[in-house]
């Protein structure tokens, strides 16, 4: 009987996280665009308002002027593809992006009993009452207690790159083969200094619940940030690659490849790509915010325990959402104001750096869980504040050793070499 109940908030829930995020990504795309019009000094959208009205209301019309266009466009078919995996791909690749979600909160809890609720209203009706049951707070995540949060996370979010390497190959198009070659080897790359960044997290913390690694930075009233900044950074670069961003959108790089991976799709399909491309930068922008700016949590101004009131419920979401913006604000001036890495230039960035720093932060802080209160109690200082300064001598330190070891500047031009006589260039195999 309790399950009814528990089933009914569950599909409120997906239901509400399904309508922001759409929501929000549209909207999030004319953000994109205002910023790349200030940037570029020039207007951005502001003409489309109301509908079949005058009223252009700051161009706050125009996500729905595209959702129509995108609507009623053509859904063309290119005779070549393989039309199974052809619509198949883009579906792919939502459903992933969307599924991440389902373990990401929006915000601690609410001070609102949904099941007494619905006890009280059965009773009303006649119905039978609920079983005994401890009253508790309704938990703002779609599937709230899993005690594996950050393995689901990895698990679905590595799906989305069979979206775009089954996209490119069942478009039957060289363009788009590229694009998912590159897809590939970039995301499944990327996926390994990710982890590990955000391994270290999980050692400190003890838990793979994201609603834990908060509490544990709301208790301490430090930010991971500050006690790790090497497994920050790893995992910053990482989740711009993941996300396929510039400087990093090399899945794409419409300027080389027309449109990568997505170049025989249009109309809603197309869309689909789009939005899961917008929507796996939300979800960096998430985890980021959890894992290292210590989530819905701000020194004097929101609590760490889960008893609350419906004012400290509303403003711990109004700190999450707005670390969230200003961190989704940094990618979107990013993209617009770096230039693109080379491929090679940015698989070696995975694994010769990345990577290898990655690894020395999983050890440094494995160390330190083992050894760290002792370390801490003989010099004499608080544990958090001897962890942060280690942390940040290894950050300078891993970066010196970067800095002295990679040549800052590289020889692009094209390698000549001169010909002999009858046309057989110096050091070429002799026929």
């Amino acid at each position: 009987m309790l399950l009814l109940p528990i089933t009914i908030e569950a599909l409120i829930k997906i239901g509400l996280l399904i309508a922001c995020l759409m929501g929000g990504t549209s909207y999030l795309v004319l953000v994109e665009r205002w910023i790349a019009a200030w940037i570029q000094d020039r207007r951005g959208p502001c003409r489309a308002g109301i509908p079949l009205t005058k009223i252009r209301l700051w161009g706050l019309g125009q996500p729905i002027a595209d959702g129509v266009k995108f609507i009623f466009k053509e859904e063309f078919t290119p005779a070549h593809v393989d039309k199974f995996l052809y619509f198949l791909a883009p579906v792919i690749i939502l459903t992933a992006a969307l599924s991440v979600f389902a373990v990401i909160p929006f915000g601690s809890v609410l001070p609102f009993d949904f099941a007494g609720v619905y006890d009280a209203v059965a009773q009303w009706a006649g119905a039978e009452p609920l079983p005994e049951y401890a009253p508790q707070p309704t938990r703002l995540v779609a599937a709230p207690g899993l005690d594996v949060g950050m393995i689901y996370v990895f698990a679905v979010g590595s799906i989305a790159v069979y979206g775009a390497i089954l996209g490119g190959w069942s478009s039957n198009n060289k363009y788009s083969f590229f694009g998912g070659l590159r897809s590939s080897a970039q995301l499944i790359s990327y996926e390994l200094p990710l982890g590990l960044g955000i391994l270290g997290v999980v050692l400190l913390s003890g838990s793979l619940r994201l609603d834990v690694i908060i509490g544990q930075q709301a208790g301490s009233g430090v930010w991971n940030v500050l006690l790790q900044p090497l497994g920050f950074l790893v995992f910053f670069v990482a989740a711009f690659a993941e996300s396929g961003r510039l400087p990093f959108d090399l899945v794409e790089a419409e300027q080389e490849l027309v449109a990568g991976y997505h170049t025989e799709y249009s109309g809603m399909k197309l869309m689909m790509y789009l939005v899961a491309e917008f929507l796996h930068m939300i979800a960096a922008a998430f985890l980021m915010v959890i894992l290292f700016f210590g989530g819905w949590h701000l020194w004097g101004l929101t609590g760490s325990g889960e008893e609350v009131t419906w004012l400290e419920a509303i403003l711990r979401i109004v700190v999450l959402l707005g670390k969230i913006m200003g961190v989704i604000l940094f990618f979107m001036i990013a993209r617009w104001s770096w230039p693109r890495f080379r491929f090679d230039q940015l698989m070696s960035l995975a694994w010769k750096v990345m990577l290898p720093l990655g690894l020395v932060n999983v050890v440094a802080v494995a160390a330190w869980v083992e050894y760290g209160d002792r370390l801490a109690g003989w010099v004499g200082v608080p544990e958090t504040a001897a962890m942060a300064v280690c942390g940040w001598i290894l950050l300078i330190a891993c970066w010196l050793v970067v800095t002295v070891s990679i040549p800052s500047t590289y020889d692009n031009r094209p390698l000549r070499v001169p010909a002999t006589r009858g046309g057989q260039r110096e050091g070429a195999p002799t026929p």
